[in-house]
């Protein structure tokens, strides 16, 4: 049986590929297909639906959050493997091959899936306030091996302002030194690179080309380390990154309708989920709108399909023909216009956001925020030098805030978004194999894991 290496290179797409021969060797010496993608064409919801083969409908992944309505609170970039529903890949590769082996190598939704090996980004969360870089492995002693190894996992080129190539290098050598000491039978491996500078920039800016190459070089060792196994390697990516110049702010806009409330503490803001009759989790292009009174879906429905910016307005028809029609989707469901997509603000003055507003905080705000990749645009020296007083300050043991991110401003610098379904093939995802006699002209993503699953339990 061949071992299989999957690599998840997000935002990889036939335009970027140009640029890196590394990965055009895997389809040289194998295939190159069209790979589909799923609404919303997020990490996590494509990740589980790559992994389980259903779509959102099935696996509960409508999102990289959403409204936990048993609790109250919208959450995003949850750990826990047991949200997500379904068969696993791995899973059925052990009903088909007893002791099967895995390393997931941060994919989302790690903690707690029953594999061999896992790590996964997770910071130091000290008692004081203090927030560390680190990772969470299993099983514990992997930890100290890596980070002896490797040094400490780079969290803050992971995300934020100096999200970069760090991170993606430490994942690639974390795979190889997985592969070499445990030889797992499926290795699963999450590179991110793609995401920060096609999000600041855009995909048709020349970071994105550079981007590419600069990624390609830090997969090259670990494909070498791959084809020295004589592993299959499948590389493929869950969405593709599209110009963008459009912030809409639906939270707002129902603010404005008296439908979104408040509750003020300190003199900030906070999104009051309990007493709103509706409000929107922003996700890229893609916004849930959760709406308490289902005497109150029709109206919402009209006044968000006022909005410039929005495309689409799903219904529980709408979610259903996408196969999002899940308990955890919001009422509605908004699709953004090509060049737009949704903030997560509902203040309607600045002097009254929160502070975790203006702090890289990626746990507290009730929807994403990529104005988090940038030191404030309004006045970047001044972001950069509360920066380093807040670094000085963290180094000292003192209390510290990283208030680096820009509201509007941050906003209006976003040039690359994602989460529609693409509408260029040359910008959509794409699958690459090193297998030729597996072979496919084309896959949809609730089709990958019974793909990979061919390839990870093959005896001849």
């Amino acid at each position: 049986m061949k071992p299989l290496v999957v690599l998840d290179v997000v935002g990889l797409t036939p335009r970027l590929l140009e640029h890196m021969p590394s990965l055009r060797a895997v389809a040289e010496q194998g295939f190159q297909a069209p790979l589909g993608t799923v609404l919303p064409a997020v990490t996590c919801t494509v990740q589980s639906t790559f992994l389980t083969g259903a779509t959102p409908a099935g696996h509960g992944i409508v999102g990289n959050g959403w409204y936990f309505r048993e609790l109250g609170e919208v959450l995003l970039w949850r750990q826990h493997n047991a949200l997500v529903g379904g068969e696993k890949l791995w899973q059925a590769a052990r009903r088909r091959q007893p002791g099967y082996t895995v390393a997931n190598i941060c994919w989302w939704y790690a903690m707690g899936a029953d594999v061999n090996w896992t790590v996964t980004p997770r910071p130091i969360y000290y008692a004081d306030g203090r927030k560390e870089a680190d990772c969470y492995t299993d099983p514990p002693e992997l930890h100290d091996d890596l980070t002896s190894a490797l040094g400490t996992f780079p969290l803050f080129t992971y995300w934020g302002p100096g999200a970069g190539l760090p991170s993606s290098r430490w994942i690639c050598r974390a795979a190889q030194r997985v592969m070499a000491a445990h030889q797992p039978d499926l290795t699963l491996v999450y590179v991110p690179h793609l995401d920060y500078d096609l999000q600041r920039f855009g995909p048709s800016a020349p970071q994105a080309a550079t981007a590419a190459a600069a990624v390609d070089e830090v997969l090259a060792p670990l494909l070498a380390a791959a084809a020295a196994r004589d592993a299959t390697v499948v590389v493929l990516s869950e969405y593709g990154i599209t110009d963008v110049s459009t912030p809409v702010d639906v939270n707002r806009a129902l603010r404005a309708e008296g439908l979104l409330r408040v509750y003020r503490q300190d003199g900030m803001e906070y999104l009051d989920p309990w007493t709103s009759r509706a409000f929107a989790v922003a996700d890229h292009q893609v916004a849930h709108v959760y709406v308490r009174d289902p005497g109150d879906v029709p109206a919402v429905a009209k006044r968000c399909a006022e909005l410039p910016g929005v495309a689409e307005v799903l219904d529980e028809t709408g979610k259903a023909a996408h196969g999002l029609d899940h308990p955890r989707s919001g009422e509605l469901v908004l699709v953004a216009e090509p060049d737009a997509w949704f903030t997560y603000y509902y203040w309607l003055d600045d002097t009254a956001a929160p502070d975790f507003a203006r702090l890289v905080d990626i746990h507290r705000k009730p929807g994403y925020d990529p104005a988090e990749l940038f030191f404030d645009p309004a006045a970047p020296a001044a972001a950069k030098r509360r920066a380093a007083v807040a670094l000085m300050r963290k180094k000292a043991g003192l209390r510290y805030l990283m208030n680096v991110v820009g509201l509007d401003a941050g906003a209006r610098a976003v040039r690359g978004s994602h989460g529609r379904l693409p509408a260029d093939p040359a910008d959509a995802p794409v699958l690459l194999c090193s297998d030729p006699s597996a072979e496919r002209s084309g896959l949809a993503a609730t089709e990958v894991k019974d793909f990979l699953l061919e390839l990870a339990t093959r005896t001849g």
